[in-house]
This record gives structure tokens, C-alpha cells and sequence, in this order.
């Protein structure tokens, strides 16, 4: 079958590996399973961005074995052969296909009526259904709805099921692409992540949803840990020594990378975490207050690497273990008791890591089951 993945915003960075990862996953597990995939972008970017995005993309995918798999939106398709003498799939192409998988929330309603079959996918669970519920999203009716957040649709959530019926999957990891390495010899616990995101309105009260709000509260884990902290953040100058926020960080022992010197391409993106001990991370605040069960989908690239994941916990789960190849924590002393525990049983936690990644988040497993439900 010929599958149209519609990503969100993908062609929104020229220096965003990990971003291109998360509809990589999907894609890598589609084509691994024998189905031709097309990339469907329609991008609000300026001609010029487009110009310089779209060619990265391009090289991105055929590193991969996507190679000719992009298509544009017909008005930025227009532009981009325009501005380059260059041409990718037509929209009236990738109409053809058997199957919109869509992760972009807001797409033109004529174009999602004009496929055969549409799936939305979300992925910010419980965001998503409070957009909704709000009139942030019109989001197009679509025949069959998935989501990464396990009590989405489920009896006593605060998360609202906006009339839809959800269906819940786990997010796929390309098990093919993401094998288990050796850290470096200084590796340190790192993560990958965007640090602003703004306030949230819930159950009548405002507060931050930053990330950098969650981590503040363990600022001085580094002086508790075993192991070096890293972050690999999109903050300031990318060569400034002397921003505030990387000061701040890293004087209370955190190591402090921007993002785009090691992470840019999937490659590169691949690559650092390869080099990692593990990650720690923590989550949005939305995820604790909503209870969703959420897992990021760079958490599944560390464990298909073989390393283990020390991360916030965020809802009782069927699936996420607390202390097995992955660690979820609620405070500081259990952040720095997972990683304790974790250094003390590197090794077979490292093969944890990898046993949970191919028990419940295989690409080919995951995605052959999305398209079950989504063609029934």
C-alpha cells in the first residue's frame, strides 16, 4: 500500500534531528513492513525558507532509503520549483494514497475529505483535547483517531474525550536504525529538549508548562548523582559562554550543550545518543497534572540504544515499568536514587532498556497495528 505521512512542521528546521526522528520512527516502520511511504509537507514558511528547508529534508529522508518520498502542498510545491527548478511529489499524488497518517493537527478539512482513509495521531495527549475542547484546533474529521496517551478516552480523566472515540498506541521506535552502543568514556546522563513552551489554562487556574519549570526542581540533582547531567538545549547564542540560563545551570553542575551542535541532523541526533550513559529527563508539567502516561518518543530512541532512562513519571501505566531499563520518578530523592540504582546495575540495565524498546514500541509491531485499526 502507498501510506501519507503528514508530519507537523518538519520543514520548520534546517537544525532539527530529533524533531525529524519523531515522524522518522512511523515512517522507517512503514517502509519496513513493504508499504511505499509519502512524506506530505505543507509548510507556512517563507519562500526563501522553504527554498533552503526542503533540500535538507530531502537529503535527510534518502539517508534513510526515503529518497523521492516528499511531496508538497501544491501552493509550496509551486514555490519551491519556483525558487529551486527543482520538483517533489504533487499533492495530487500523494491524494492517491490508500492511507493519510496525519500528526499535524490542523490540515486543510478539503484536503484530509479528498483521501480514502484518514488517521490522526496524536501526540501531545491531553494538550491536544483541551485545544480542541477550547477552539485552539479546528481539527478536521478524520475516520479513525489514535493517541500516545494511555488514560486518553478513559474513565476518570480530567482529559476530555471531545466526542471521539481514541485509540491508544504506544509511540514506534525503528529498532532496524537504533542499535545498542557503547557510551563514551565521559559520557554523561543526557537529554534532548525544547525548554519554552508557554502557560496552560487547567481546571480554571494558569500555570507554566516550560520544561524548564519541571527541571528546576531538580537544579541541584548533579551534586546528589553518580553520573554527569548534560542538557542539549535550543537556548541563546549557541557559542555563548556566558548566556544566564547556561550559567545557571552549569553552576550547579549541569553540562550544558545547544542543541544544534549535536544534534542538527538525525544523524547527529543518532549519533549523541549513542555516546550517552542514558537520559534523565523530566516532562511538561501538563503531563503530571493530566496523568496521561505520556513517553517521548526520544526516550524510545535512548532504550533502543540500549540506555536506560531515568524520566518524570507521569501516570500510572500497562506498560512503563518504574525500575526496569527505565526509572520513573516523582521527586528529587527518587531522581537521584534511580540513578544510584541504575549505576549499580549498568550493564543488565542497559539490556533492559533495550528488551523493553522491542517489547512494546517495535516500529514494525506498533505501526502494523495502527494500520489494522485504521484500514479496518
Amino acid at each position: 500500500m502507498t501510506i501519507c505521512v503528514a508530519p507537523a512542521g518538519a520543514l520548520n528546521y534546517d537544525e532539527g534531528g530529533g524533531h525529524v526522528w519523531v515522524f522518522l520512527n512511523w515512517a522507517l516502520g512503514l517502509r519496513s513492513l513493504g508499504h511505499r511511504v509519502i512524506w506530505l509537507e505543507l509548510p507556512g514558511v517563507s519562500t526563501e525558507r522553504l527554498a533552503r528547508n526542503a533540500p535538507i529534508l530531502q537529503r535527510n529522508l534518502a539517508r534513510f532509503g526515503l529518497g523521492g518520498s516528499l511531496a508538497l502542498g501544491s501552493r509550496a510545491g509551486a514555490q519551491f520549483a519556483e525558487a529551486t527548478g527543482a520538483s517533489c511529489i504533487s499533492e495530487d499524488e500523494a491524494l492517491e494514497a490508500d492511507l493519510l497518517l496525519s500528526f499535524h493537527y490542523a490540515l486543510p478539512a478539503d484536503l484530509v475529505r479528498r483521501f480514502r482513509r484518514s488517521a490522526l495521531v496524536d501526540l501531545d495527549p491531553g494538550l491536544l483535547q483541551l485545544w480542541m475542547s477550547e477552539g485552539t484546533f479546528e481539527t478536521p474529521r478524520h475516520d479513525v483517531y489514535f493517541t500516545i496517551g494511555e488514560t486518553v478516552g478513559k474513565r476518570g480523566t480530567d482529559i476530555p474525550d471531545c466526542g471521539i472515540e481514541w485509540h491508544y498506541t504506544p509511540p514506534p521506535v525503528s529498532l532496524e536504525h537504533w542499535q545498542p552502543t557503547a557510551a563514551s568514556p565521559d559520557a554523561a546522563y543526557t537529554t534532548v529538549t525544547h525548554w519554552f513552551y508557554g502557560e496552560m489554562t487547567f481546571r480554571g487556574g494558569t500555570f507554566n508548562n516550560d520544561k524548564r519549570a519541571s527541571f528546576l526542581d531538580y537544579l541541584t540533582l548533579p551534586s546528589l548523582a553518580p553520573a554527569p547531567l548534560e542538557l542539549a538545549l535550543c537556548i541563546g547564542d549557541a557559542d555563548d559562554p556566558t548566556d544566564p540560563e547556561r550559567l545557571l545551570w552549569e553552576s550547579h553542575g549541569w553540562r550544558v550543550r545547544h542543541s544544534w551542535s549535536v544534534t542538527a541532523t538525525p544523524e547527529d541526533y543518532r549519533s549523541y545518543i549513542g555516546r550517552s550513559r542514558g537520559e534523565f529527563s523530566c516532562a511538561k508539567p501538563s503531563c503530571m497534572k493530566l496523568q496521561n502516561a505520556w513517553v517521548s518518543d526520544r526516550t524510545l530512541c535512548y532504550l533502543a540504544a540500549g540506555k536506560p532512562a531515568i524520566v518524570q513519571h507521569t501516570g500510572p501505566s500497562r506498560i512503563l515499568p518504574d525500575a526496569a531499563g527505565m526509572f520513573r520518578f516523582r521527586d528529587l530523592t527518587e531522581a537521584a536514587a534511580a540513578l544510584e540504582k541504575v549505576e549499580a546495575d549498568y550493564e543488565n540495565q542497559c539490556r533492559l532498556a533495550r528488551a523493553l524498546a522491542e517489547e512494546h514500541f517495535d516500529a514494525r509491531k506498533v505501526v502494523g497495528a495502527v494500520l489494522e485499526k485504521a484500514l479496518a
